[in-house]
Protein backbone atom coordinates (compact mmCIF):
# COMPACT_ATOMS: atom_id res chain seq x y z
CA UNK A 1 0.00 0.00 0.00
CA UNK A 2 1.48 3.39 -0.89
CA UNK A 3 2.04 6.19 1.92
CA UNK A 4 -0.95 8.00 0.53
CA UNK A 5 -3.15 5.58 0.86
CA UNK A 6 -2.13 4.61 4.27
CA UNK A 7 -2.36 8.82 5.34
CA UNK A 8 -6.03 8.63 3.70
CA UNK A 9 -6.59 5.10 5.26
CA UNK A 10 -5.64 6.53 8.80
CA UNK A 11 -7.60 10.09 8.02
CA UNK A 12 -11.06 7.38 7.36
CA UNK A 13 -10.37 5.72 10.44
CA UNK A 14 -9.89 8.66 12.85
CA UNK A 15 -13.22 8.89 14.94
CA UNK A 16 -15.40 12.65 14.53
CA UNK A 17 -14.85 14.06 17.42
CA UNK A 18 -18.72 14.42 19.01
CA UNK A 19 -18.20 17.68 20.85
CA UNK A 20 -17.25 20.06 17.53
CA UNK A 21 -20.77 20.50 16.59
CA UNK A 22 -21.04 22.48 19.69
CA UNK A 23 -17.83 24.82 19.38
CA UNK A 24 -19.67 27.95 18.03
CA UNK A 25 -22.29 28.00 20.45
CA UNK A 26 -19.52 27.29 23.03
CA UNK A 27 -17.19 30.21 21.69
CA UNK A 28 -20.38 32.43 21.73
CA UNK A 29 -21.02 31.38 25.69
CA UNK A 30 -17.78 31.87 26.34
CA UNK A 31 -17.84 35.62 24.64
CA UNK A 32 -20.62 36.43 27.10
CA UNK A 33 -18.99 35.07 30.36
CA UNK A 34 -15.73 37.27 29.39
CA UNK A 35 -17.82 40.37 28.20
CA UNK A 36 -19.93 39.97 31.49
CA UNK A 37 -17.69 37.59 34.27
CA UNK A 38 -20.09 36.15 36.36
CA UNK A 39 -19.14 36.49 40.64
CA UNK A 40 -17.61 33.21 41.66
CA UNK A 41 -19.59 31.93 44.56
CA UNK A 42 -22.95 31.90 42.21
CA UNK A 43 -26.15 29.76 40.88
CA UNK A 44 -25.14 28.47 37.29
CA UNK A 45 -27.79 26.55 35.69
CA UNK A 46 -26.25 24.57 33.08
CA UNK A 47 -27.86 21.82 30.53
CA UNK A 48 -29.96 21.05 27.34
CA UNK A 49 -32.57 23.10 26.21
CA UNK A 50 -34.72 23.43 29.15
CA UNK A 51 -32.30 25.29 30.68
CA UNK A 52 -31.35 26.94 27.66
CA UNK A 53 -34.96 28.77 26.93
CA UNK A 54 -34.92 29.30 31.47
CA UNK A 55 -35.53 33.00 32.03
CA UNK A 56 -33.48 32.78 35.00
CA UNK A 57 -33.27 36.67 35.34
CA UNK A 58 -37.59 36.75 35.29
CA UNK A 59 -37.76 33.18 37.67
CA UNK A 60 -35.17 34.11 40.00
CA UNK A 61 -35.25 37.97 40.95
CA UNK A 62 -33.39 38.03 43.81
CA UNK A 63 -30.34 35.70 42.39
CA UNK A 64 -27.48 36.33 40.36
CA UNK A 65 -28.15 33.21 38.19
CA UNK A 66 -25.42 32.28 35.04
CA UNK A 67 -27.52 30.80 32.14
CA UNK A 68 -25.18 28.14 30.95
CA UNK A 69 -27.12 25.79 28.97
CA UNK A 70 -26.56 24.63 25.24
CA UNK A 71 -29.94 23.01 23.37
CA UNK A 72 -30.06 19.67 22.25
CA UNK A 73 -26.92 18.77 24.68
CA UNK A 74 -26.73 15.75 26.36
CA UNK A 75 -25.33 14.77 30.29
CA UNK A 76 -21.54 13.79 28.49
CA UNK A 77 -21.52 17.70 26.50
CA UNK A 78 -21.85 19.51 29.50
CA UNK A 79 -19.21 17.33 31.00
CA UNK A 80 -16.89 17.77 28.44
CA UNK A 81 -17.22 21.64 28.26
CA UNK A 82 -16.97 22.09 32.09
CA UNK A 83 -13.39 23.26 32.42
CA UNK A 84 -14.67 26.10 30.07
CA UNK A 85 -17.77 27.18 31.21
CA UNK A 86 -18.18 26.06 34.97
CA UNK A 87 -14.87 25.63 36.51
CA UNK A 88 -13.23 29.06 36.38
CA UNK A 89 -15.94 31.02 38.04
CA UNK A 90 -16.25 28.26 41.00
CA UNK A 91 -20.12 28.19 41.72
CA UNK A 92 -21.24 27.27 44.81
CA UNK A 93 -24.29 25.88 43.28
CA UNK A 94 -25.10 24.21 40.00
CA UNK A 95 -28.67 23.57 38.84
CA UNK A 96 -28.27 20.82 36.24
CA UNK A 97 -30.80 19.58 33.62
CA UNK A 98 -29.87 17.00 30.89
CA UNK A 99 -31.06 13.69 30.27
CA UNK A 100 -33.99 13.97 28.17
CA UNK A 101 -32.37 14.07 25.03
CA UNK A 102 -29.84 11.48 26.31
CA UNK A 103 -32.69 8.23 26.78
CA UNK A 104 -34.40 9.77 22.84
CA UNK A 105 -30.80 8.79 21.84
CA UNK A 106 -31.48 5.40 22.65
CA UNK A 107 -28.84 6.12 26.12
CA UNK A 108 -29.97 3.42 28.97
CA UNK A 109 -31.07 4.71 32.36
CA UNK A 110 -28.14 3.34 33.52
CA UNK A 111 -25.78 4.67 31.49
CA UNK A 112 -27.54 7.97 32.07
CA UNK A 113 -26.52 7.32 35.86
CA UNK A 114 -23.17 6.66 34.98
CA UNK A 115 -22.80 9.94 32.68
CA UNK A 116 -24.06 12.37 35.90
CA UNK A 117 -21.98 10.35 37.74
CA UNK A 118 -19.16 10.97 35.74
CA UNK A 119 -20.66 15.07 35.13
CA UNK A 120 -20.16 14.88 39.23
CA UNK A 121 -16.66 13.54 39.81
CA UNK A 122 -15.47 16.48 36.77
CA UNK A 123 -16.92 19.64 39.29
CA UNK A 124 -16.17 17.46 42.34
CA UNK A 125 -12.45 17.44 41.57
CA UNK A 126 -11.88 20.75 41.49
CA UNK A 127 -14.81 22.13 43.39
CA UNK A 128 -15.39 19.84 46.16
CA UNK A 129 -18.18 21.89 47.84
CA UNK A 130 -20.08 22.68 44.99
CA UNK A 131 -23.42 21.30 45.76
CA UNK A 132 -25.02 20.01 42.17
CA UNK A 133 -29.06 19.72 41.59
CA UNK A 134 -30.11 17.29 39.41
CA UNK A 135 -33.41 18.15 37.84
CA UNK A 136 -35.88 15.11 37.11
CA UNK A 137 -35.99 14.10 33.10
CA UNK A 138 -39.29 15.83 32.54
CA UNK A 139 -42.12 13.75 31.29
CA UNK A 140 -43.82 15.43 28.17
CA UNK A 141 -45.76 14.53 25.25
CA UNK A 142 -43.31 14.51 22.74
CA UNK A 143 -41.30 11.80 24.66
CA UNK A 144 -44.33 10.01 26.61
CA UNK A 145 -43.13 6.49 24.83
CA UNK A 146 -40.11 6.12 27.19
CA UNK A 147 -41.67 7.43 30.13
CA UNK A 148 -40.72 3.75 31.34
CA UNK A 149 -37.15 4.92 30.97
CA UNK A 150 -37.24 7.70 31.94
CA UNK A 151 -38.53 6.77 35.30
CA UNK A 152 -36.18 4.58 35.72
CA UNK A 153 -32.97 7.11 35.33
CA UNK A 154 -35.02 9.06 37.61
CA UNK A 155 -34.95 6.19 40.34
CA UNK A 156 -31.03 5.32 39.24
CA UNK A 157 -29.86 9.51 40.28
CA UNK A 158 -31.90 10.05 43.23
CA UNK A 159 -30.27 6.92 44.38
CA UNK A 160 -27.06 8.07 43.50
CA UNK A 161 -27.65 11.59 45.07
CA UNK A 162 -28.40 10.16 47.85
CA UNK A 163 -25.00 8.59 48.94
CA UNK A 164 -23.39 12.53 48.28
CA UNK A 165 -24.31 14.85 50.68
CA UNK A 166 -23.53 17.49 47.37
CA UNK A 167 -25.81 16.04 45.70
CA UNK A 168 -29.95 16.64 45.12
CA UNK A 169 -32.47 15.58 43.41
CA UNK A 170 -35.06 18.24 42.04
CA UNK A 171 -38.42 15.64 41.49
CA UNK A 172 -40.48 17.89 39.40
CA UNK A 173 -42.34 14.95 37.25
CA UNK A 174 -45.68 14.88 39.63
CA UNK A 175 -46.30 18.29 39.31
CA UNK A 176 -46.17 18.02 35.07
CA UNK A 177 -48.39 14.68 35.68
CA UNK A 178 -52.46 15.03 35.47
CA UNK A 179 -54.87 13.34 37.25
CA UNK A 180 -54.74 10.33 34.47
CA UNK A 181 -51.55 10.17 35.10
CA UNK A 182 -49.93 12.14 31.58
CA UNK A 183 -48.30 15.11 30.78
CA UNK A 184 -50.30 17.97 31.73
CA UNK A 185 -50.55 19.70 28.31
CA UNK A 186 -50.26 23.38 29.14
CA UNK A 187 -47.38 23.02 30.96
CA UNK A 188 -45.98 22.79 27.01
CA UNK A 189 -45.20 25.00 24.21
CA UNK A 190 -46.67 23.48 20.93
CA UNK A 191 -44.10 21.21 20.49
CA UNK A 192 -44.78 19.41 23.61
CA UNK A 193 -41.19 19.02 24.65
CA UNK A 194 -40.06 22.25 25.81
CA UNK A 195 -41.51 24.20 28.79
CA UNK A 196 -44.79 26.54 29.14
CA UNK A 197 -43.89 29.86 30.95
CA UNK A 198 -46.80 27.72 33.36
CA UNK A 199 -44.19 24.96 33.41
CA UNK A 200 -41.49 26.93 34.10
CA UNK A 201 -43.61 28.46 36.92
CA UNK A 202 -43.44 24.78 38.22
CA UNK A 203 -39.93 23.85 38.10
CA UNK A 204 -38.96 27.49 39.60
CA UNK A 205 -40.58 27.00 42.28
CA UNK A 206 -39.08 23.49 42.94
CA UNK A 207 -35.71 25.12 42.43
CA UNK A 208 -36.38 27.75 44.89
CA UNK A 209 -37.57 24.90 47.43
CA UNK A 210 -34.26 22.90 46.72
CA UNK A 211 -31.83 26.10 46.44
CA UNK A 212 -33.20 26.87 50.14
CA UNK A 213 -32.49 23.29 51.95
Amino acid sequence: MSSLLLVLFAFVQQPADPFAKWEKEIAAIEKRLKDAPPAKGGVVFVGSSSIRLWDLTKSFPDRTAVNLGFGGSQIPDSTHFAPRLLLPYEPKTIVFYAGDNDLAANRTPKQLRDDFSAFAKVIHEKLPKTRIHFVAVKPSLKRWDIFDKQTEANALVKEFCAKDARLGFVNIVPVMLGPDGKPIEHLFVKDGLHLSPTGYELWTKAVTKALAD
